[in-house]
């Protein structure tokens, strides 16, 4: 860890690396959600006065976490029910006894003072019972400690009615009595893929932003990452879990080529390959090694091996698209959804004729759940216009464009369609 030079940046990099293993410990020893961000809150103004007037401490984390103990004890103390938190100030009171009699500790953030319970933490903010908007919000505020106003922006919520949200999540958990623990085993594989659904929904809004003027928002694709890192460290034996980083690592090594310097969306087949982030692919191919071994075969990890083929492909031509092809196969079997079609008839329509992609995409949209999906009216434009059909991918692109949020994503559309619209066969058709 570099050196903290200020209280100011001593709290700022607390906050981001460690808000969440001392949120989650607080929850854990309180029960308490609003109690221990509020005490958490408290702790961090008095931090920074204390700290510029006596130092920086050995260990800022557990300094926080010590003292916003204190500020819950004293906050419990003051509660108008104070006979019915005995029981949780004595256990507070018990902790703080551990504390070396009440002295500032110096002990690190690996030490047991700061018990890891991120992992409780992630599967409360992601439990059924929350709408999946809640979700991701709570996941950023605790697991993250992103701010509400910065969560409000990631969703283009005022931040009032984003903390009227998180406040009617924190009271829904409480007065439901959702639990702070890692579920049992019969149900840990289902509540694992809602955590995972979580993180991946956050880096989607990241990588390719639903709406707004910004194609990529960095510090959501960050965030996505950095907590598919914590749960990975948590359940080293859940190969889906080291599926997604591996998945989200191998996309965002193209983060730098996919705008041009005005913020104009370039496609994979155009993205100056040279300049895609080597690390961050190595990363993921090595994740993959790792765990498609283990014969536990799952969405994320097959998706991870089609971007990996895309990765280590030399150019766009080179690209193993039966192999590509073959993946998405494979993955509809697990997920058949229409949108993994999609994804299938587009690899298909390379790996042998745009006439067998056409065929298989009218074969997904076949119920109509796709008419409203942008990216399929794109797909569709693109497979029409390499089968000749000029007119129909013109109409494609209009749709396409209609139901595009995005303004980057629209102005890319409707370059398209420009382009197109010039060419001599438009003219004439």
């Amino acid at each position: 860890m570099l050196p903290l030079s200020t209280p100011k940046q001593a709290i700022e990099r607390t906050v981001r690396e460690e808000w969440g293993r001392i949120l989650a410990s607080l929850v854990k020893s309180i029960g308490d959600f609003q109690l221990a961000e509020d005490s958490l809150q408290e702790a961090l103004t008095v931090a920074l006065d204390n700290w510029n007037k006596k130092g920086l401490p050995k260990s800022p984390a557990a300094w926080l976490l010590t003292t916003a103990r204190r500020k819950a004890i004293d906050r419990l103390r003051r509660d108008k029910n104070f006979s019915s938190k005995q029981k949780e100030i004595a256990y507070l009171m018990d902790l703080e006894n551990m504390d070396k009699g009440g002295r500032e500790t110096s002990a690190s953030v690996d030490d047991p003072e700061i018990p890891d319970k991120r992992l409780e933490m992630i599967f409360t903010c992601c439990h059924p019972a929350l709408e999946q908007k809640t979700r991701i919000a709570l996941t950023l505020r605790t697991l993250g400690g992103l701010t509400t106003e910065e969560i409000a922006a990631a969703f283009l919520d005022r931040p009032q009615a984003m903390a009227q949200r998180l406040v009617r999540a924190k009271n829904k958990i409480k007065l439901a009595g959702i639990p702070y623990e890692i579920p049992d085993m019969d149900v840990l594989p289902e509540r694992i893929s809602s955590v995972l659904s979580v993180i991946y929904l956050i880096f989607n809004e990241g990588y390719s932003a639903s709406s707004g003027d910004r194609p990529v928002r960095s510090d959501l694709c960050d965030e996505a990452i950095r907590l598919a890192r914590i749960i990975t460290q948590l359940l080293p034996n859940e190969a889906e879990v080291a599926g997604l980083l591996a998945l989200m690592l191998l996309h965002d090594s193209r983060r730098l080529t996919r705008t041009d310097g005005s913020g104009a969306l370039i496609a994979l087949q155009h993205q100056n390959r040279r300049r895609w982030d080597r690390g961050k692919i190595n990363q993921g191919v090595r994740l993959l090694h790792d765990v498609l071994p283990r014969q536990h075969l799952g969405p994320y990890q097959l998706q991870a091996a089609i971007s990996a083929v895309h990765a280590q492909s030399e150019s766009w031509e080179a690209t193993d698209w039966a192999q590509v092809q073959a993946l998405y196969a494979l993955l509809y079997q697990i997920t058949p959804t229409p949108v993994v079609r999609l994804n299938q008839a587009l690899a298909l329509s390379y790996a042998n004729s745009p006439q067998e992609g056409l065929h298989m995409l009218r074969e997904a949209a076949g119920d109509g759940v796709l008419e409203n999906y942008q990216p399929f009216h794109a797909a569709k434009a693109d497979l029409l216009l390499r089968n000749g059909q000029i007119e129909e991918a013109m109409n494609s692109y209009r749709r396409a464009i209609e139901l595009s949020d995005n303004l980057s994503e629209r102005r890319f559309l409707e370059q398209k369609l420009d382009d197109v619209s010039n060419t001599p066969s438009a003219r004439w058709s």
